[in-house]
């Protein structure tokens, strides 16, 4: 058994580009798809968030329309109260990446808040670049790729290619107008190649260490890509 990180979203909101707040945090699925991919293969998983908090559900992602019905939501929801690493977080900060053998980014807006600005998150994420250890990034997790710069002020996504939340997604999603920058273009502004697919269809990235999803429906591809790198 091996031990595999969740770095998870701590916002509860997403500031927009009018100042308001909008609710949001984690994405349910794509906490709860590889998360019971990775223990179904007997791994064991450890959630980490900025500061240690308990991280916040995206209300929206257990909706029927936002889950893919009704069965779903309640599916989703069941599960989240039921995965006790959720309510137990440790801190980024306190994180020992040599524990674990990969480390998986779930999305949701709230890494747009509080993942592409946590220097802890980014030293970790250099880190686990340097050590080739495999990594999954999925949806608006990508955000946290931002600010994971090392010491030569390099990206170290810079050059590779990826995917997450198109541009396309976040129109039909209703927020590309109010988002104060939209993340297929912070991206491809550090130098990554953004491979996108058909909006809302399943669409995985891997290169060398690095597996990335596009979107919600990527999340379990995603899980099984790292599940791959596992061995």
């Amino acid at each position: 058994m091996s031990k595999i990180l969740f770095v998870v979203s701590g916002a509860q909101y997403w500031t927009l580009k009018d100042g308001s707040k909008h609710p949001t945090g984690y994405w349910a699925e794509e906490v709860v798809a590889p998360f019971d991919e990775f223990t179904a293969a007997g791994h064991e998983i450890t959630v980490a968030t900025p500061g240690g908090v308990i991280p916040t559900v995206d209300q929206r992602s257990l909706t029927p329309e936002m889950a893919g019905g009704q069965e779903s939501a309640d599916r989703f929801r069941q599960r989240l109260a039921g995965i006790a690493q959720l309510q137990n977080p440790i801190r980024i900060e306190d994180v020992a990446l040599d524990d674990y053998a990969a480390v998986y980014y779930p999305g949701g807006h709230g890494p747009m808040e509080d993942l592409a600005v946590d220097k802890d998150s980014a030293h970790l994420l250099v880190s686990a670049m340097r050590s080739a250890k495999p990594l999954g990034i999925v949806c608006h997790g990508p955000a946290a790729m931002l600010p994971a710069v090392d010491e030569h002020g390099t990206n170290v996504f810079t050059g590779f290619r990826v995917t997450g939340f198109t541009n396309v997604e976040e129109e039909q999603a209703g927020f590309a107008d109010k988002a104060v920058w939209l993340l297929q273009d912070r991206l491809t502004g550090i130098g990554a190649h953004f491979q996108e697919g058909d909006a809302w269809a399943p669409n995985v990235v891997v290169d060398r260490n690095l597996v990335t999803g596009q979107n919600p429906a990527s999340s379990l591809d995603a899980a099984r890509e790292l599940l791959k790198k596992l061995g």
